[in-house]
This record gives C-alpha cells, structure tokens and sequence, in this order.
C-alpha cells in the first residue's frame, strides 16, 4: 500500500466502531476515496426500505428504520449536495440583501459621517457581532441562567462586566455593572422600573434643550411621547434661552418644588461640561437619586478628557456605540456598598445605610422588560471596553476633542454662530436662522453632497434652527485638525448653496426639493466629498 503521510482527513477524534477506520486520520485520501465510492455504489443499490425527502431546500435520502451505514454516525441523514443554503455566504444566500448592504458599505466609505451619535466599530467588533454567539439564549444574569448551556456565555458577560469597570476605573466594591441592556433608552427605563412606581416623578433636560426623549418629553399640546412620561410624572429643566447654557438656579428652584425622586443630568447635544457637583446639591436638596445618563460623552469619561459622573451620581447609564466606539447598546452602573452620610439630607430610596439598586435594576431588566440578552454584543462590547483602557484609545479621544475644537474655530472665523460659542466635548450646535437657513433644507443638501449630520432644536426652542456636528466617526478614519478645517469649508459651501436654492425655489421643503434636481453645485461638491473621504481608510472594511 502507498503511503501519503502527508494527506490525510485531519480528524482529530477516532472512532472505536470498526467503521471509524474509514475516519481515521492516518488514512491516505486515495485509499478512503476509493472505499467510499464502493459504499456509495452499495448505497445505489439500496433503493428499497428508503425514501428521498425535501429537506431545507436539499434533496435528502432517509435510510428506513433500523438501516445505518456511516463513518460519520451523528450524521442522521445524507444529503445530496455539499453545500446547503444554511452554509452558503451572504452573497449567494441572498444577493438582493448583500447588494444593498455593499451600497450603504460604500455610502459609508465615501462619506463625510458627522453625526454625533455615530461612529465606526473595529473589525474584532464586528467578527464578534457576526458570529454563532448569536444562536444561544441567555435569560437571567450571570451565573443564574434560566437555561443550560450558558458557562461560556456566562464567562463572556463576565469579563464584559470586568473590562466596564476597569474602563472607567471603577472600584467592584463600590460599583456594579450590568451590561444586558439592549440600548441606552433601555438602560433608563430599567432604572425608572426599578427604582420608581408609576406616576413618580422624573426630571431631566427638556429635549429641545438638548435632552433625550427617554428622559421624558411633553409636546406644546401635552401629548406624551416618551414612555417614561407615560408611564411617570417628569418636568424638564432647561438651558438659559441667550446663552444655550444650562440654567442651574433655575434648575435648582424646579426641582425644590417638584421633588423628583430622580434627577437626571446629561443629554443629547449639549457641547459644555456638566456640573455634578451642583447637581449632587440638588439631589441631595430634594432627596433624589441622582442619575447620569452619559451616552454621548462616556468615551470622553473613559479617557478622563471630561469631567466624570462617577464622582457624584449614584447611578449611570450610557449606549455603548458613541464616542465608546462599541457595539450598539446599553449599560448601567449602579453604587453598591455603604451610602457616606450626609447631615440634614433624608433620601426618598433605600434604607439608611446601605445603597439597593443592585437587584432592584437587574430584575428591572430581567424578568420585567427585557428577555435573553444580545450574547453576540456583550462580547463584543468585552473588545471594545479592552481598547478602551488602552492609551490608544485615550490618544483617540484626546484628537476627537482637539478635531471638535478645530472645527469649531474654522466655523466661527467665518462668522457662523454656534451655541455657547463653541464646545468642551466631540460635539458642537451650528445655529443656523442667522444665516436665514432652514436646517431641514440644509441638512438635505449635506446629505446630497455625502455628508451626514442632523438637524436640531437650539437654546431651548421648541422648533429646530440649528445642526449639530460631531466629530468621533471621522477621527476613526484618521481625520485630524487640518481635516476638519477642510471640512468646514465643505459645509459652509452647503450653506452656500443652500441660501441659493431657497432664494430660486422658496423655503418651503417641496419646492426646495425640486431645486436639488439636476443641480451642478451639488453635484461639484459630491465630488470633492468623496475625493477627500476616500483618502482615509474605514476600519474593518475591505475596500
């Protein structure tokens, strides 16, 4: 017999049956080639006692009752082609979908991507994210899952929970981590599950001051649109109308006479720091629970590049995209131990002593709210807090404010008006009624030209007059200070074309439109967007 050492099936587990012989990997391929194809000869002629079924798309012959042949007996059926639909790439799965997946994958390549809220995952996110992490289900926390099969998972969400407090150098005596939440909306409605009743009241920045609609948000005509107005009593409190800055004694005498049980500070597109030390005043005023909501400026936190709700808060909650640079989600970070004492101050939670936020926002989340957990995001959201801790990634977040700060000085050289006058953090609010520039008409004409941000209410109003800008996604790709003053000479030519169009066709959003068609300037700088942008690479893209 010849002997091909070198070739051989590569399995690494033989069987004791006297077919496993067939599985051994010390046989030559020529020899098993040649006793399969007798077997499959054998199997032609076997055509009584069997049947060919439709399986999954694949044509399958069942053997009858009591007949096995096999050198692989957990195979119960053979099927007649290799490959199944099961196990054939997105591509030739289904073309339709993968298409347009590449479309929005070169959308993304090709543009300017300025939006604060997003930013771009590394490839070891996305393999993550991607993965068979996918097919289990988790209910319950770690280490009390409601079904079996959960010690990997369990030792995945684990080190996650590890890896958040070491992110944001966060003592396990002193803080607990949950890391379940689907997204940062969520995470809030968890905390307010868990720590209020209904018709508690609630007190967060008011929205069109640049708060976020999960800390509750009336319209003028009192319809509620946030869950936790429905469910909860909130008022806002709001910025000062003249400066965009927030207006704390204001704050202080509404939440005096309101009494919420929850204070909440943060928000969505407010580009100064936040004083929680005044906040912690407030709270402590009142007999609050004081809340962070950090979804926007948590990378910065990680980094220390601003100055940390962990200070002052008792609870925080944060998305885990963002400047994070993670998987899209949520988290929440609670206080655990003992409470310091504070003299004159009764607290409307828990008892005297001892902080209680732990179980009461984890049976929030599960059972109360939420199912299994996204398995395949908590692991990769692991990665992500492992390169938060690097000093790479606080170089990173260090370029994104100094990018923020350029941008803002290249705008306001050219007489553009942005809220508080500039930024402290990755975002900025361009206010545009004094160029007499309809945002939602602006916003079309950037998104025409492959740049990408959102329009937005500015200093408290209730109708949007401005776009907010943010610089994370970009300084991904590489972009630095220099790029960002090329950048703002992009969107001030939008300005440009944008005042242009509404003098030729109107205000209006319909006749606007019609002056985008055809229309040569836009079409120019398209151009020279995608010229610039495609010199930075995309992480975690093949292009």
């Amino acid at each position: 017999m010849d002997s091909h050492p070198g070739l051989s099936l590569g399995l690494s587990a033989p069987l004791s049956s006297p077919a496993a012989t067939l599985c051994d990997s010390s046989v030559p391929w020529r020899i098993f080639n040649e006793r399969r194809a007798k077997e499959e000869e054998e199997e032609e002629e076997e055509e009584e006692g069997s049947e060919t079924i439709n399986f999954m798309d694949q044509r399958v012959k069942r053997k009858a009752e009591g007949h096995q042949h096999s050198c692989f007996p957990s195979k119960r059926v053979a099927v007649d082609s290799a490959v199944g639909w099961w196990n054939q790439p997105l591509g030739v799965a289904d073309p339709e979908i993968f298409d347009i997946m590449e479309k929005e994958k070169r959308r993304q390549f090709k543009g300017i991507e300025l939006i604060a809220s997003e930013n771009f995952v590394c490839r070891a996110v996305m393999e993550a994210l991607g993965s068979h992490l996918c097919n289990k289900y988790s209910e319950g926390m770690p280490g009390a899952k409601y079904y079996t099969g959960n010690q990997h998972i369990d030792e995945i969400e684990f080190l996650c929970c590890q890896r958040a407090l070491v992110a944001f150098d966060l003592h396990p005596g002193n803080w607990g981590v949950n890391v379940q939440p689907y997204s940062c909306t969520s995470a809030n409605f968890a905390v307010y599950t868990g720590i209020l009743h209904p018709g508690d009241r609630i007190m967060g920045l008011d929205s069109p001051s640049g708060g976020h609609l999960s800390h509750g948000y009336y319209t003028l005509g009192g319809k509620k649109v946030s869950a936790a107005s429905i469910f909860f009593e909130t008022l806002p409190y709001k910025v000062n109308p003249q400066t965009g800055y927030i207006d704390y004694d204001k704050l202080e005498e509404k939440a005096l006479d309101f009494r919420p049980k929850i204070l909440i500070c943060g928000g969505s597109s407010y580009p100064r720091e936040w004083d929680y030390a005044r906040f912690r005043q407030v709270a402590d005023k009142c007999g609050a629970v004081l809340m962070c909501d950090m979804a926007h400026i948590s990378g910065l936190v990680a980094a220390k590049e601003v100055a940390s709700p962990f200070d002052y808060c008792d609870i925080v909650t944060s998305t885990t995209h963002k400047s994070l640079r993670g998987p899209r989600g949520g988290i929440i970070f609670y206080r655990r131990g003992a409470k310091p004492r504070r003299q004159g101050f009764v607290h409307n939670y828990g008892d005297d002593s001892n902080y209680d936020f732990e179980e009461k926002i984890n049976f929030a989340l599960y059972p109360s709210l939420q199912g299994g957990p996204h398995n395949n995001h908590i692991a990769a959201l692991a990665i992500a807090f492992k390169q938060v801790a690097t000093p790479e990634y606080k170089a990173y977040m260090q370029q994104v404010k100094r990018n923020a700060q350029a941008l803002a000085s290249a705008l306001s050289r050219k007489n553009c008006r942005l809220v508080t006058g500039g930024t402290d953090n990755h975002l900025l609010l361009w206010d545009l009624t004094a160029r007499g520039l309809i945002d939602r008409n602006y916003e079309k004409v950037c998104e025409a030209c492959h740049i990408t941000l959102n329009k937005c209410a500015i200093y408290g109003s209730i109708s949007p007059g401005g776009v907010r800008i943010g610089t994370p996604a970009m300084t991904s790709r590489g972009c630095l200070e220099e790029d960002f003053e090329t950048i703002a000479d992009f969107l001030l030519r939008a300005a440009q074309i944008t005042g242009k169009v509404q003098r030729e066709h109107g205000k209006s959003y319909k006749d606007f439109l019609k002056g985008l068609q055809n229309n040569k300037e836009i079409s120019d700088l398209r151009n020279r967007v995608e010229t610039f942008s495609t010199q930075f690479a995309m992480p975690g893209f093949d292009i």
